[in-house]
């Protein structure tokens, strides 16, 4: 008993020889971040936790969704906290990053850091860079109750012992007999930290590989795994914390209720209850999600970010992506059961859904991009020709400088351009699914960008003839020539059609399609021919929305300028 005084006192001797301007207690930062008291009972704190290095992967979003979710409909806290303890990766300017893409998404935290050099709460600071002084009270806390101790072993040994383990199929790591600080002698340890000698922190685990234990998963249930035997760093020789440690101080003393993360920290649960325990601090609900995978030709791997430009938020938001396409389809692989409440619910959104983490797949989620451009193509046809304008403008504005400056000369003209077939009408075209979509789509409205077209390019109309060898360049000029003459933009969609038929059958095109298919030999093309023939004029494109709207919004003088001037260049 005597001895176990004694190596108490020389804890506590060891604890404030490294931390000798450590004051403050666990229990003084207990009560200055306390329980969050004035949530309802089972409200869910949570939080999303990016390192700053310059990059959102799309797992984050997915992730985010999830901690908004879980705590909007408990009306508990969803936070941002930056984990920056990794100094070497930082990158200028992540924070503001991280934070205005999450706000493009509407998944911006109602807590933590908001913005650059901006943050809102009580329980920051929610930098971790920023929070030194609470970790080295809990390192002290750890070192004073012998569970952690001076690691005095260099790199280089680190690395020696790593090489011998793997040569003999050896578990890697710091642990048991590999630890060779672990049985130093407290008097060593306090000499040789006396002595100025470089060390980190480790520590002391009392687990073994050979036992158990088991926890319960949010998502997956009822989880069994080796109990932790590695003696982990906890804090660096910078004296910044790792991420085992800083997770279970900033997730403590932020009164987190649920950790969600990606499946690949799941392998380091055992560390972290470990450390909760010697901490006496309840851990947090463990929330595991799938792996966000990709098809490889036929089989599946997980979204790499040196491989693949939609593991990077930025890819969407950079391309148009509609945050509301985006969140629909993420909601889709998170809830088995979300589309089929959306198919009652049309008109709400998923924020109206009740997420349930037992309906989360514990298997990959597949990033399908045909389903998801295909549920940004019906959100996109679900807005008007000015909320589709002021989407454009926004997008072209940030992402395409000289689109904007086109588009944005004359609003009513552009406005009027993307009504097209958009505003009152029965059936909507879904032709668009992002933004950057939308100068192709549209280009041969604008002059600036027609002409571009036609000198990079030239005039596609001559591709008639080479499916079509009885569709000659003279019957594409005369073609022309009639119609002009006989072009009327007063005409209604009926007449106009009826002026088309005329035209196309006095110069020996069938108007009859079911005729034409029976004998096509007996003519020259079908009305359909003659009608991309005009369309291939006007537009320079095969493929077009109703060519009589577009002809109609030109205007007469435009329509008939270009037909004459494919007429005079082919």
């Amino acid at each position: 008993m005597e001895m176990d005084k004694n190596y108490e006192r020389k804890c506590y001797e060891l604890a404030y020889l490294i931390f000798p301007d450590v004051d403050e207690t666990v229990d003084d930062l207990e009560i200055k971040y306390p329980e969050r008291n004035t949530l309802k009972e089972n409200a869910i704190v949570t939080r999303i936790a990016p390192s700053p290095t310059g990059f959102m992967h799309t797992g984050s979003l997915y992730q985010a969704m999830v901690h908004k979710k879980l705590a909007s409909q408990t009306n508990g806290v969803y936070y941002l906290r930056v984990e920056d303890t990794d100094q070497k990766r930082y990158v200028e300017g992540s924070i503001k990053m991280y934070t205005d893409e999450l706000n493009y998404f509407g998944l911006n935290a109602d807590e933590g850091v908001v913005g650059e050099n901006k943050e809102i709460g009580y329980y920051g600071p929610y930098i971790q860079s920023k929070r030194k002084d609470i970790y080295r009270v809990c390192a002290k806390h750890l070192v004073e109750k012998g569970l952690a101790y001076p690691c005095f072993c260099t790199p280089e040994m680190i690395d020696k012992t790593r090489q011998m383990q793997e040569a003999n199929k050896i578990v890697p790591g710091y642990y048991g007999v590999y630890a060779k600080c672990r049985n130093i002698s407290i008097d060593e340890s306090i000499e040789r930290v006396k002595n100025g000698e470089k060390f980190i922190l480790r520590f002391r685990s009392n687990g073994s590989h050979l036992r158990k234990i088991s926890f319960v998963d949010a998502a997956r249930g009822k989880i069994e795994m080796a109990e932790n035997d590695q003696d982990v760093v906890i804090l660096k020789s910078d004296g910044l914390p790792t991420y085992h440690f800083a997770h279970v101080c900033d997730d403590h003393f932020m009164r987190t209720t649920h950790v969600v993360r990606g499946e690949e920290w799941l392998p380091s649960t055992p560390i972290h209850l470990d450390l909760f325990n010697a901490m006496e601090f309840k851990a947090p609900q463990y929330v595991h999600t799938p792996l966000i995978m990709i098809k490889d030709g036929n089989s599946k791997r997980k979204l790499s970010k040196r491989k693949d430009k939609e593991s990077a938020v930025s890819f969407f938001i950079k391309s148009g992506y509609p945050a509301e396409g985006v969140n629909e389809y993420l909601m889709t692989i998170l809830n088995s059961d979300y589309e089929m409440w959306k198919s009652q619910n049309k008109d709400k959104n998923f924020m109206d859904f009740e997420f349930k983490l037992n309906k989360m797949s514990s298997a990959g989620s597949l990033l399908d991009m045909p389903k998801l451009n295909d549920l940004c193509k019906e959100e996109i046809a679900k807005m008007n020709s000015q909320e589709v304008l002021d989407r454009v403008l926004k997008w072209s504005k940030e992402y395409s400088k000289d689109f904007y400056d086109i588009i944005s000369k004359d609003l009513d003209y552009s406005k009027k351009v993307f009504a097209l077939e958009r505003d009152n009408v029965q059936k909507i075209r879904k032709d668009i699914y992002k933004w950057e979509d939308v100068e192709d789509t549209f280009r041969y409205f604008f002059d600036e960008i027609y002409d571009k077209d036609l000198k990079e390019n030239g005039y596609i109309i001559t591709s008639i003839s080479e499916e079509k060898p009885s569709i000659t360049k003279d019957i594409i000029k005369k073609s022309l020539d009639e119609y002009i003459n006989v072009y009327n933009e007063n005409n209604t969609k009926d007449e106009w059609f009826d002026n088309m038929k005329a035209t196309a059958e006095k110069l020996g095109f069938c108007i009859n399609m079911k005729e034409y298919k029976a004998n096509p030999e007996n003519y020259i093309g079908s009305i359909a021919d003659f009608s991309s023939i005009v369309r291939m004029a006007v537009t320079n494109k095969k493929n077009t929305p109703d060519i009589y709207s577009i002809m109609q919004l030109l205007g007469k003088d435009k329509v008939i300028n270009r037909m004459k001037d494919t007429v005079s260049k082919i």
